[in-house]
């Protein structure tokens, strides 16, 4: 279970800053749209890790238990990658991302009240994000994939 969960977090955590890094050519608002593929880009990695351990390691045989554990831990170390990418954005690379972001949605809309966040607090935003978003690949991949 280990190897699998080591394996594919890894893989998790490469598409996110791959397709991370590659997202900073678009503007704000196609880099939203692209941020959320990336997030469930990178946790396809929980179905197949939990297909791998099935398949490679486990004979075949895997429970639903066994399955959301394999899963929510795969989720939550891409969750911890792609949270501290965030944090670096929006730190080091681009300090003045929140005012932009702010600014442009002030332009779309007059109105909208924009509560600005900090680096931190986004990096947390951004874990608790992707590490639902693995929860529920977690659950349905563990339906699918489970056999006894």
């Amino acid at each position: 279970m280990k190897t699998a969960v080591i394996k594919f977090s890894a893989f998790g955590i490469l598409v996110g800053f791959v397709a991370f890094l590659s997202g900073l050519y678009f503007d704000i608002t196609t880099n939203e749209a692209f941020g959320y593929a990336t997030i469930v880009a990178s946790l396809l990695f929980v179905y197949f890790g939990i297909r791998h351990f099935r398949d490679k390691q486990n004979n075949g045989k895997l429970n639903f238990k066994k399955g959301m554990i394999i899963g929510l831990l795969i989720s939550v170390f891409t969750a911890i990658g792609i949270a501290v990418a965030d944090f670096i954005y929006t730190s080091v690379i681009n300090p003045d991302f929140f005012a932009e972001y702010a600014e442009k949605m002030k332009a779309e809309d007059p109105t909208v009240e924009i509560q600005e966040f900090t680096s931190g607090q986004a990096a947390v935003f951004m874990f608790a994000l992707v590490f639902i978003i693995g929860l529920i690949i977690s659950l349905i991949s563990s339906l699918i994939l489970q056999r006894k």
